[in-house]
């Protein structure tokens, strides 16, 4: 049986694209798009998908708004967010709201096809490039005790290494030990270079 795919994107020839893409493949039946969240819920209380290839950047709502909402009046249909955006945080936003898979627009006709087949089978999946960044910058990610944590957080609210150590109860020698090493394992030259990179890092 064929899966059932609906396409959610506010661009004709996005649409189109994807239509022109997946319409001679004998294991997908596209049933139809809409064009900004209003009507792709309403299509949804007439009629269900299988796979909902959903753009982020819709004009009524945020896609990732919408994803939030599909996966949970409707848990039975899978959701593919569909964007240009390849940042961590935005895949992060939109599986964390329900999607199974995230392809990138200028991905090629294989990867949106793997990524129907592994969702259908209730796997997650992630276009190439993405995947790759993901992993990159995983790798570049610094490793931090809990302690550390513990230093970071207060720093980025702005208290001083004595107001740390009060709250902390630990000495303002050793505070200031911990600051030197997340200093040096962030690679940065100065607290405000600390926080920002701390920040890219989704440490804080």
């Amino acid at each position: 049986m064929a899966t059932r795919v609906f396409i959610v994107d506010d661009h004709y020839m996005i649409i189109e694209g994807i239509r022109s893409l997946l319409l001679n493949n004998p294991d997908i039946e596209l049933i139809g798009h809409a064009m900004s969240a209003g009507s792709c819920m309403a299509f949804l209380q007439k009629t269900l998908p299988d796979v909902i290839l959903m753009d982020i950047n819709l004009p009524d709502r945020s896609g990732i708004e919408l994803c939030f909402e599909v996966s949970r009046k409707y848990p039975e249909v899978r959701i593919i967010g569909l964007s240009t955006f390849s940042q961590q945080s935005m895949v992060e936003k939109m599986m964390e709201s329900g999607a199974l898979g995230y392809v990138l627009k200028n991905g090629t006709r294989e990867e949106l096809i793997d990524g129907i087949s592994a969702c259908m089978r209730g796997e997650k999946y992630l276009s190439g490039d993405i995947s790759r960044s993901i992993q990159k910058n995983a790798a570049l990610r610094p490793v931090l005790t809990r302690r550390e944590k513990e230093v970071l957080c207060l720093i980025a609210e702005g208290l001083t290494n004595s107001e740390v150590a009060e709250k902390l109860f630990v000495s303002t020698a050793t505070v200031d030990t911990h600051r030197k090493n997340l200093l040096s394992k962030f690679d940065a030259r100065n607290t405000a270079s600390l926080i920002r990179l701390a920040t890219q890092h989704q440490f804080i």
